[in-house]
């Protein structure tokens, strides 16, 4: 450890807002601007704050891991905190800031494409840097699909809102109901993820003005095709491969992975395509890699060959016990004893989305589960607005803490403001 790594970790708290701030400006120095550019829904005559400061505030709050509008307003109600905001985000100085019911009457407001259009344009940023380019899987880049559950509740805030009936049929038989998004995070390596696009799990238009027996709730695979028109619209000659769990393990799938010139590695499972299973078993003969890997290329799934790897990973555990788990996937890439192994790893990337970047936004660096808002579209702006901060919690994370050996501040992010 040289001195300045030394002195860095002995001062792991003096102002990490300031050192977020430098990450941001290296490696996304337009976000402010982009805030900017946002077209603002609202009456021009009667606007108290620009959207550029409306869509900043909303940025710190994501940043310092606050949950809820209510305590936005109440930790920005400091002076010190008003003066260095404004001063973040390059604008004169006010004598508040945006309160969070002015914050949420905006955000229902706003076209969240505005935003999506900054996510695009940061993931696209990120493709464009050689320092992101040894995360590419076969000369393609990795995106990682998986979806997530939010807002769980007795209460149905809105109508687009997805409904579980428990104990059905039975005396104590309740309803709870909840909100998902699909979302598909592009793999930069060393744990880091962007969102490159993500879509709402909810009730459609047709399914609020019928009877719920007529038609069939939303749900991940068909998010999955919407989500796909969105990637291959915005990045219509980027070279993908999609990674997914079982539940994508569908011939809709394969075939939108194929139309769009994607390559796909899907975890397999028994169960999910028993077909896949019983044809491999059946084989005399299959590929091998030492005692780690098998494989075996052209098995037929409905009407689509389909290769499929097994991989078996063996650990010790704390107990010194030795712990054995079998993956398996399909995928479209023909596979050899010279790219096993990366497709391997490929497909273990997948998890890095569910318990890494889920689990840290709803628990150690912020709460994406709490309902900001009962209005749909400003649901989905909160979402958004939580994406591009965190990614910026990743630089920060990566290539600030992490490079300077200083331990990971896991409760500190509510103090930052």
């Amino acid at each position: 450890m040289n001195r300045e790594q030394e002195r860095a970790k002995r001062r792991p708290e003096k102002n990490p807002v300031v050192e977020y701030n430098k990450i941001q400006n290296k490696y996304y120095p337009e976000l402010f601007a982009k805030f900017a550019e946002v077209n603002d829904p609202r009456n021009q005559s009667y606007i108290e704050y620009p959207v550029r400061v409306m869509l900043g505030t909303m940025y710190y709050k994501c940043i310092s891991g606050i949950s809820s509008m209510q305590e936005m307003t109440l930790k920005f109600n400091d002076d010190a905190v008003v003066e260095n905001l404004y001063s973040f985000m390059s604008e004169e100085k006010k004598e508040y800031l945006p309160h969070g019911v002015i914050e949420n009457e905006f955000l229902a407001r706003l076209n969240p494409e505005e935003l999506e259009k900054i996510q695009k344009d940061i993931a696209y940023s990120m493709i464009r840097r050689k320092t992101f380019d040894d995360a590419r899987v076969l000369k393609r880049w990795q995106i990682i699909i998986d979806a997530t559950e939010l807002d769980e509740g007795y209460q149905k805030k809105n109508e687009y809102y997805l409904s579980r009936c428990y104990n059905r049929g039975e005396a104590d038989e309740f309803t709870k109901y909840h909100r998902s998004v699909l979302e598909a995070k592009l793999y930069l390596g060393n744990n880091l993820v962007c969102s490159i696009a993500s879509e709402a799990i909810q009730n459609s238009e047709e399914y609020i003005n019928q009877s719920e027996k007529k038609i069939k709730q939303d749900c991940e695979s068909k998010a999955f095709i919407r989500v796909a028109e969105k990637i291959k619209k915005q990045f219509p000659r980027l070279p993908i491969i999609i990674t997914a769990d079982g539940l994508y393990v569908s011939q809709k799938v394969i075939q939108t992975c194929t139309d769009n010139s994607w390559n796909y590695i899907i975890r397999y499972k028994k169960g999910s395509a028993s077909s896949i299973a019983k044809e491999y078993q059946s084989l005399p003969e299959k590929e091998k890699i030492g005692s780690e890997i098998e494989y075996q290329n052209q098995i037929m799934f409905q009407n689509t060959d389909v290769n499929l790897t097994y991989y078996t990973e063996k650990k010790i555990k704390p107990d010194e016990k030795k712990e054995t788990t079998e993956f398996a996937w399909i995928a479209d890439i023909t596979i050899t004893k010279n790219n096993a192994r990366k497709i391997v790893n490929a497909g273990r990337n997948r998890w890095k989305i569910e318990n890494q970047r889920f689990n840290r936004q709803k628990h150690w660096r912020g709460n994406i589960e709490h309902a900001c808002s009962w209005n749909e579209q400003a649901q989905k702006n909160h979402y958004l607005m939580e994406q591009i901060a965190d990614f910026i919690k990743q630089l920060y994370e990566y290539y600030y803490l992490k490079k300077n050996e200083i331990n990971l501040p896991f409760k500190t992010n509510k103090n930052f403001a």
